[in-house]
């Protein structure tokens, strides 16, 4: 009859038939086991009166001890079939224990839900297709656009992030650039960029595609929670007004184009700019146009209707007013538009005193222009104060967090020195009873070190 063994029972028949032999001693083979002296002799015992199998245990096969009674697996299983049937293990065995009373464990729970069908090994699950679709058949149809937040200068310039725009029909590059965060502030200008760059690729002014495609980035989408789904971010609403439409992916694999790019730039442009000497935001922008010429001659492929879908932009078209910044606000008994922590004050002209308790708009402009708007007409306004620094507690995108420190660090360096945190003005006078050996601070000795300012 075939006996199974572990390796740990195959591994002690093997010390004992060595002992058995002459060729260990008692003393190695309790070392060697870590089993007593009389431990050792009683298994030696069992093989010279039983064989291998006596050393096999007796309880392989049998229910454990601490096993639970099939009546408590039989009313977890009842309850999670009933009450929580797309519930994980951990979530269904925290209600069976708070609403039930039916304290199981989240592992037993596990394994008893996977044996019962009702849940499913992560590891047993199939992976999620993500089938491929065609190229789009013209140029300027679709653009994906994306950022990434890499170290492209190696260390020798501060980090930043680069923008990509990728054609969908030809994989081609149709914009890179260097830009301190992926904010709005950041599409604003590049896409400016993009639609004056191909408008003097067709010797007009600029010209606009029909779609970008993006990820859930909340510069493209509003991520809130008790959102409608019809709000639309400041990006959204520029593009809007210039007829471009914003769609958000599901996955990063939809937009794979963009996102195997950087991929690819990743490794290639982080070295090219190293052989280049780049070391800064404003050189890598101004040397970018040369690297994306070369991209697209080796990576780009022919569209498959030659047809382009890029469409021209008007001269009376304002792409200022259009890629900027706009907020509405309430003007006060004095004045006074509250806006992004500013104080922006009105000049008290006749028209601006009409205006009180009424909505006029902010507008912000990417170079940092401001203005204040009612009716099409700007209203002159002076700023009492700018606080210069970052509010306690303000939320700031992960996407932004390193334009956000390296802003902090700059306003810490620049305090005074008396208000640095650390500072040896800010110390306090050292304690006796902290450091013993200092002076005691009785006799002439100690009062001798006094200064009066």
């Amino acid at each position: 009859m075939a006996v199974t063994m572990s390796k740990r029972e195959f591994d002690q028949v093997e010390v004992l038939l060595g002992v058995q032999s002459g060729r260990l001693r008692v003393v190695d083979a309790c070392a060697l086991l870590g089993r007593s002296r009389r431990h050792v002799f009683r298994l030696l015992r069992g093989l010279r009166d039983g064989g291998a199998t006596s050393l096999v245990s007796k309880r392989r096969g049998r229910p454990s001890n601490r096993r639970l009674p099939d009546a408590v697996r039989q009313l977890a299983l009842t309850l999670v079939r009933e009450h929580y049937g797309d519930f994980g293990p951990t979530l269904a065995a925290e209600k069976l224990a708070e609403r039930h009373g039916c304290t199981v464990s989240r592992e037993t729970l596990r394994g008893w839900m996977v044996a019962d069908g009702l849940w499913r090994d992560r590891r047993a699950r199939l992976p999620s297709p993500h089938q491929p679709r065609r190229q789009r058949e013209c140029v300027g149809e679709l653009v994906q656009i994306d950022g990434s937040e890499h170290a492209w200068f190696e260390g020798r310039g501060s980090g930043c992030t680069l923008l990509a725009f990728v054609d969908d029909a030809t994989s081609r590059l149709m914009l890179l650039r260097f830009v301190a965060s992926e904010s709005a502030f950041s599409y604003f200008t590049a896409t400016r960029a993009y639609l004056e760059a191909h408008g003097k690729h067709a010797r007009k002014l600029a010209r606009e595609p029909v779609a970008f495609y993006s990820d859930k980035h909340g510069v493209f989408r509003v991520n809130c929670r008790g959102g409608t789904g019809d709000e639309v971010t400041q990006f959204g609403r520029a593009l809007c007004e210039r007829n471009i439409d914003i769609i958000c992916a599901n996955s990063p694999q939809a937009k794979g184009r963009v996102e195997r790019a950087f991929g690819t730039l990743q490794d290639r442009l982080v070295k090219e700019l190293r052989l280049a000497g780049i070391t800064g935001v404003a050189a890598g922008n101004a040397w970018l146009p040369g690297f994306v010429a070369d991209y697209n001659r080796r990576f780009g492929r022919l569209p498959a209707n030659d047809k382009d879908l890029h469409r021209p932009v008007s001269a009376e078209d304002d792409l200022d007013e259009a890629l900027c910044w706009r907020e509405a606000r309430t003007v006060t008994a004095n004045l006074v538009l509250h806006y992004d922590r500013m104080m922006l004050l009105l000049d008290p002209t006749p028209v601006a005193r009409g205006l009180v308790r009424k909505t006029v708009e902010v507008v912000n402009y990417p170079d940092g222009r401001f203005a204040v708007r009612h009716a099409g007409m700007d209203l002159p306004f002076e700023v009492f104060d700018k606080i210069r620094t970052v509010a306690p507690g303000a939320v700031v995108e992960n996407k932004c967090l390193s334009e956000v420190l390296a802003y902090v660090q700059a306003q810490q360096a620049a305090y005074p020195l008396n208000e640095r945190r650390g500072a040896p003005g800010r110390k306090r006078a050292v304690n006796n009873l902290e450091a013993p050996e200092a002076p005691s601070g009785r006799g002439p000795s100690a009062t001798s070190t006094l200064r009066t300012p």
